[in-house]
């Protein structure tokens, strides 16, 4: 298998370009103060993924209440104050250092499309900090369910057909072994593992998938995909 026999990459965003999991520590630790610095990575992810699965809603607005739950539970500042600024910012996650100029360089070779469980407000505000790289973009708002439902592969499926494209001509490209490399490479995608994480021990503010789903394609960072489609 050879990166050049694909026409369209499908990216999940929040994980994979955006870096979400520095955007919650941030986030945390600048609302909670001195109690927060006390916890480490790992306790403020496990609350927070605690209260995600709580409160699954549109990220735009869900996260509010994210955060009080997860403040409740670590004894952080739980006002609806704090709440709306966690909520704020959300939709201020920052892309990682090499996303924008990745997806600049692989914008050359192919259709970008974005396959997110954000909503389309907070998808709005993440192609912005993306500098817009997307030909087309699916959201959770568009599907009504969220990855790895099977449903949201076969929603962009029919889609990129409509558009003349086959599932044979698609990679997917992804971070998240749980939300996409698993049930992508179990519908029949290629696929292409961005290990964020490289070095990192457990799965962070993402859900532990169980086993690892050994991809297609495996690199530790974007610019290494944009490298290695660039030397084919």
């Amino acid at each position: 298998m050879e990166l050049s026999q694909f026409k369209v990459l499908t990216f999940d965003v929040v994980g994979t370009l955006i870096d979400f999991e520095s955007g919650v520590l941030n986030a945390v630790r600048s609302i909670g103060g001195v109690t927060a610095a006390d916890y480490s990575d790992d306790q403020i992810f496990a609350a927070y993924k605690r209260g995600r699965d709580l409160y699954p809603g549109r990220s735009s607005y869900a996260m509010a209440d994210v955060y009080l739950s997860l403040a409740k539970e670590l004894g952080l500042p739980a006002d609806q104050s704090s709440a709306d600024d966690f909520q704020l910012s959300v939709l201020r996650w920052a892309p990682f250092s090499d996303s924008i100029e990745a997806l600049r360089r692989l914008r050359k070779h192919y259709r970008l499309v974005a396959m997110t469980n954000a909503d389309r407000t907070a998808f709005s505000a993440y192609s912005a900090l993306l500098d817009h790289p997307f030909n087309d973009s699916v959201t959770c708002d568009d599907t009504g369910v969220a990855k790895p439902n099977p449903e949201f592969f076969a929603f962009n499926k029919g889609r990129q057909s409509a558009f003349g494209f086959k599932q044979s001509e698609i990679l997917h490209v992804a971070q998240s072994q749980y939300h996409d490399i698993g049930v992508a490479r179990s519908l029949g995608y290629a696929t292409c593992w961005i290990e964020r994480r490289h070095g990192l021990q457990g799965f962070g503010g993402t859900p532990d998938p169980g086993q690892l789903t050994t991809p297609d394609f495996h690199f530790s960072s974007m610019k290494a995909l944009a490298d290695a489609v660039e030397a084919c």
